[in-house]
């Protein structure tokens, strides 16, 4: 006689009735309403692993410090302990289907997770999927704990422990701009003010600022990291700290710091702590102060890269692909350009950080799913934009050393370097002169014996017009009355 086939589906019951859930499955009824409920962004929440990585620790840290106050069983807790380190290590996470927006103020993500981690448990100790007799999402996986205190503090786990790859390729983005200054340390260019004509300076100086504003934007990005590390754990509904042991929070934290290896502290007011999302919106803004820093990179990549023939032209980017339908050989500069949309992503993202933020009421914010999804995004998307610049872009920068000469030698922006010798007055008219005959300027302070070749080759040296050698000394300014013969 042929063995019965197994069981397509299992019955899982919640307060609301029961459902019939794929057999296989990890989750439960509780995200299979949310998946229902919530088909709006077509995106789970396993697209941020660190995210699913935070509520794993939360929930190993929550089973120890459970087990370690006495309010839940050694074999359970040691159970759900080994369920969240293989979800921690990357396992299930297909399994988290809940859609990154979603009402409930996170409940169908902390559910989710609940779920997951407590048939995967079951799994272990050689039991069905769905024995929740044995071993419940919530009385034991969810044990001393509130989606109010769960999500947020998962959240800023998850996010700190992003934040690490995008400040390893901001450095390395940063080493990227810092080696082509190093590289075109003497190559002699015009400064620009308000897009006119300036002083001179070096190819090397500028790029060389750019990577001097990354350095402090990673330092800014490091600084406000740390408004991640004051969590909530204990506080469970809304802060008073409701069906928990009082030896829970310090319990929960001590294991979360060792998990995590962050340096969490626990906050001193837990009513104000969960109701409170300021520390999002300060995060999302130094994300906003990148995004713009960089972007504005980008437009000065795209301005000096400009032409190549009727545009500024001194660089050149790698062509990466072909720029036009119906224009041949044209390249543009696609790789600027997308981070240019990143970083106008990332401030839209800040924007809807910000309204979330205000929109809390009362003891909760129900709103930190979207909170949670936008600044998830933001890092993400920057770091991937940081990576397409270095590799696709910034490596492959070339400059082009005689267009970038023959416009130093017809800029008239050179004269301010001799005006320590000449006076401001003759430099003027030399300056006017200049550009009526587009004659060379240091022909001109030759030949009217303002100074002599020597000197004016020696002042307007690349070092001295960038400033990188110090001007010392200065002959006599030629006189007031002797100006008009000039």
């Amino acid at each position: 006689m042929a063995s019965a086939a197994p069981a397509s589906t299992r019955t899982e019951t919640d307060s609301l009735g029961s459902m019939e859930i794929p057999a296989d499955a990890y989750w439960g009824i509780h995200t299979a309403r949310a998946d229902a409920n919530f088909p709006i962004s077509k995106r789970p929440i396993s697209v941020y692993p660190d995210l699913i990585r935070g509520l794993a620790m939360v929930k190993q840290a929550s089973a120890r410090a459970n087990k370690q106050i006495g309010v839940l069983d050694a074999m359970r807790a040691d159970l759900i302990d080994a369920a969240a380190q293989r979800v921690i290590d990357g396992e299930f996470h297909d399994q988290f289907t809940v859609g990154v927006i979603q009402g409930g103020a996170g409940t169908s993500t902390n559910m989710n997770a609940n779920e997951v981690i407590t048939n995967v448990a079951l799994e272990m100790a050689g039991r069905e999927k769905g024995d929740y007799a044995f071993l419940s999402p919530i009385d034991h996986t969810n044990r001393s704990q509130s989606t109010n205190d769960v999500y947020p503090t998962a959240i800023k786990i998850g996010l700190s422990l992003n934040l690490r790859s995008l400040l390893d390729e901001l450095d390395l983005l940063r080493r990227s701009f810092l080696g082509k200054a190093v590289e075109f340390h003497d190559v002699l260019k015009v400064g620009r003010t308000q897009l006119q004509d300036a002083v001179p300076m070096t190819l090397g100086q500028e790029f060389h600022g750019f990577a001097t504003t990354l350095g402090e934007d990673h330092s800014r990005l490091t600084e406000n990291a740390s408004l991640m590390f004051e969590i909530n754990m204990g506080a469970t509904a809304i802060g008073t700290g409701i069906t928990t042991h009082v030896d829970y929070s310090r319990a929960v934290l001590k294991h979360l710091r060792e998990i995590s290896g962050l340096d969490l502290e626990t906050a001193t007011d837990l009513v104000e702590s969960t109701s409170d999302t300021g520390a999002f919106m300060s995060f999302s803004s130094s994300l906003k102060r990148n995004a713009i820093k960089l972007s504005k990179i980008c437009n000065d990549l795209r301005l000096l890269s400009s032409g190549p023939q009727a545009g500024l032209g001194e660089i050149n980017l790698p062509a990466k692909q072909a720029g036009s339908s119906i224009m041949p050989g044209k390249v543009n500069p696609v790789i600027p350009e997308v981070v240019n949309q990143v970083a106008f992503s990332v401030v839209g993202a800040d924007t809807t950080v910000t309204m979330a933020v205000e929109a809390g009421q009362l003891q909760l914010n129900a709103f930190e799913p979207v909170i949670a999804h936008s600044i998830f995004q933001s890092i993400t998307w920057m770091r991937q934009a940081m990576w397409t610049l270095r590799v696709n872009c910034v490596d492959g920068i070339t400059a082009n050393e005689d267009r970038l000469g023959a416009m130093v030698g017809a800029s008239v922006g050179v004269i301010t370097a001799l005006t320590p010798f000449i006076g401001y007055a003759a430099a003027a008219a030399l300056a006017k002169t200049a550009l009526l005959t587009n004659r060379n300027v240091a022909d001109l302070v030759v030949e009217a014996e303002l100074m002599s070749r020597e000197e004016v080759t020696k002042q307007l040296s690349p070092a001295r017009l960038s400033g990188l050698e110090a001007v010392t000394s200065a002959i006599n300014v030629i006189p007031p009355e002797d100006m008009i013969q000039i």
